[in-house]
């Protein structure tokens, strides 16, 4: 038996694999047991069932995904049946990886793969998508939905188990294997499986159904949050709805997030009705539009500033109009200017920005300032406006922040990205961006097109004639470098020197060796820098294997010698030796 235990996954915590191949033992049941079954003891171990027609094995989820796959040898073995019920959780373009891997598996050794996963949130970053299979031989017969709103999903097939035989006598090498491989303990259950020829026809093959990624975002997020919302008890969410990209990304999943919900009530499904009603707190509530819902459990405030924009407002108040979210529009300059006055009087000192002769540290200071405020008034807000609306409850505030984000630290540690959960902090800018096209259309947020139309910015300085902040200035990066950057840091777990190596490869033909070492020093710096705010960032979804959250997936170090004098140094060595080599080219070219 093999467990789970890299990524989001220790099932080592909780279980100690059988280690024991092929190897049935008699165990003693509990009284309990004994008493309920008739039974003093029953076999325990990695065996497989013969009944009178057909053999069945099991395998667990990790096994699907090992090198060394028991199915592999049950299927040498003879076993008809391979069944695995699996927890595994969703990652967007992973589906089309793991239905590769079910069909591999009996396409190898032929035989029917029943195929069953966890689907929902249990509480945890992770969600699981669903999508059961059922597979026989080469060709994947059945299907079922990878995300819904269902707690229960059956998908079921008819099979001609002759078929199984068929195909395996067809591998000659199979055949050939088998003879020699280690036969499994068979536990015996003295029953029929199979139906008489022609009772039935059998199932034809299906074609695959894989969402796009930006369904994937539409959706996989949205049945989160409706789990964690349900589950949480609470009456809905509250949102700091900024006009940018990513507060407006986040918006549209919630949105998303009302469309299936009402679609399960509309289709019958009572336990989505039950607990919406519950939610809300309206015993004979029964929605007649998305919009219904979103009113009465999504809530979104844009907290302006002198530094805001009344294209961002204004963006803000369109997206929350079209969505049915109850919106605030509140300037926050009082509450700012409280805070500088504060420390004015403490220390004597006047705050600047850089725009107006300010120090790069009062501009960064004066910026948290703002940010951390909106993360204060997010809480209480979140908290006492259901009070304002009659109802015993508080909200849920969700946070914004994307993955690229996340791992470069360009946020204010305690700021609105600090929130109770954040539904796109696994998604990637470039995601997010596709995303926001398809929901443009599908989900009818026409004001979207504006939000992908306008400069990602902060908006934490002063617009002046000749400035204006924006995201990727500040960053020193652009979002799509920053993607490659995390999934080479994460995924490949480069270092600064085997990075720079990669992206020399990569990138060579655009820029310079030494563009692409100046890049690369710039972000292990940055990432260096910033590493500690991975420490506290919010529960996010999980939609990327590159995601830096720390308490389950990036176990490493928080605090980095941010010069890197090593790696810094062999880097620097190449860009010389690299450098050296076009001088002595063009010199020969010369000549």
């Amino acid at each position: 038996m093999y467990l789970a235990m890299n990524g989001n996954y220790r099932e080592g915590r909780w279980f100690t694999p059988w280690r024991k191949h092929r190897t049935v033992e008699d165990f003693m049941l509990p009284p309990v047991l004994r008493k309920a079954t008739g039974q003093r003891s029953a076999p325990f171990g990695d065996g497989v069932i013969a009944t009178n027609d057909v053999c069945i094995g099991s395998e667990v989820c990790e096994e699907l995904w090992s090198p060394n796959s028991p199915h592999i040898h049950m299927g040498l073995d003879g076993v008809d049946i391979f069944t695995n019920g699996s927890g595994s959780h969703h990652e967007l373009r992973k589906l089309n990886h793991r239905l590769d891997l079910i069909r591999d598996a009996v396409s190898k050794v032929g035989g029917v793969y029943l195929y069953a996963n966890s689907q929902g949130n249990d509480g945890e970053r992770v969600y699981y998508d669903g999508c059961a299979v059922i597979a026989v031989n080469d060709k994947i017969i059945a299907q079922g939905s990878q995300f819904s709103l269902n707690d229960v999903e059956v998908i079921t097939a008819t099979i001609d188990i002759d078929d199984v035989r068929t195909y395996r006598g067809s591998l000659i090498s199979l055949a050939d294997q088998a003879s020699v491989s280690n036969s499994y303990p068979r536990i015996t259950a003295p029953y029929d499986i199979c139906m008489e020829h022609g009772t039935a026809k059998p199932t034809r093959p299906v074609d695959i159904f894989i969402h796009s990624p930006e369904e994937e975002i539409a959706l996989g997020p949205a049945c989160w949050l409706w789990d964690y919302l349900r589950r949480s008890g609470l009456g809905g969410f509250f949102l700091p709805l900024s006009g940018g990209l990513d507060s407006s990304s986040t918006a549209s999943i919630v949105c998303s997030m009302c469309h299936l919900v009402f679609n399960a009530i509309q289709s019958g499904n009572m336990k989505v009705l039950n607990d919406i009603r519950q939610i809300v707190r309206e015993e004979s509530f029964t929605p007649a539009s998305p919009k219904d819902i979103a009113g009465r459990i999504f809530y979104t405030m844009y907290m302006g500033t002198t530094n805001s924009s009344n294209e961002t407002r204004q963006r803000a108040c369109n997206l929350a109009e079209e969505i049915g979210a109850v919106h605030l529009n509140v300037d926050i300059d009082s509450v700012v200017s409280a805070v500088t006055s504060l420390f004015t009087l403490a220390t004597g000192k006047a705050l600047k920005f850089k725009v107006f002769g300010g120090s790069v540290q009062e501009n960064l200071a004066l910026q948290n300032i703002q940010a951390r405020i909106r993360m204060v008034l997010a809480y209480l807000f979140g908290a006492m406006l259901p009070w304002c609306h009659g109802k015993p409850s508080s909200l849920l505030v969700l946070g914004s922040a994307n993955v690229d984000e996340c791992l470069r630290g360009y946020m204010t540690k305690y700021d609105c990205s600090s929130a109770d959960i954040n539904p796109i902090g696994g998604i990637s800018k470039v995601d997010l961006r596709r995303f926001a096209a398809y929901a443009t259309t599908t989900l009818n947020l026409k004001s979207l097109q504006s939000v992908l139309d306008a400069k990602p910015t902060a908006e934490l300085e002063p617009i002046t004639v000749d400035y204006t902040q924006s995201d990727e200035e500040d960053m020193g990066m652009t979002y799509d470098e920053l993607s490659v950057f995390g999934r080479l840091r994460k995924i490949s777990k480069c270092g600064p020197y085997s990075m720079f190596c990669k992206l020399v490869d990569l990138w060579g033909d655009a820029l310079s060796v030494r563009q692409i070492a100046d890049k690369v020093k710039f972000f292990f710096r940055m990432y260096a820098i910033n590493r500690h705010k991975s420490t506290v960032l919010t529960p996010a979804y999980h939609a990327e294997n590159y995601a830096p959250d720390d308490n389950r997936f990036d176990l490493r170090q928080f605090l980095y010698n941010t010069r890197w004098p090593l790696p810094f140094e062999c880097i620097d060595e190449e860009v010389t030796l690299a450098e050296h080599r076009v001088e002595s080219r063009s010199h020969n070219q010369e000549n």
